[in-house]
């Protein structure tokens, strides 16, 4: 029998903005996009909910988070990790 590729899960890297429901933290990605007609970038960011198993993030932390399956409505990535700010 042969071996099944491994599936390639999404992750994306934002700042979390709310932890005021359980288990779930509300996440801000910021996109750059570019108008075709005028090739001027701009700004877009979208909202996630994310899977906060420990509840161990805080708001202004900057988290990685991966695609999952559905947890909840709304639900369906999972935290990974807290990115660590290294200090000078």
């Amino acid at each position: 029998m042969e071996k099944q590729p491994e599936k390639i899960y999404r992750t994306f890297n934002g700042v979390v903005t709310s932890t005021s429901m359980q288990k779930t933290i509300t996440v801000q990605v910021d996109f750059m996009k570019m108008n075709e007609k005028y090739q001027k970038k701009y700004r877009v960011s979208k909202k996630f909910h994310v899977h906060d198993e420990k509840g161990a993030v805080k708001v202004g932390d900057k988290v990685v988070f991966v695609e999952c399956r559905p947890l909840s409505k709304t639900k369906r990535w999972r935290l990974m990790e807290v990115e660590v700010e290294k200090k000078p």
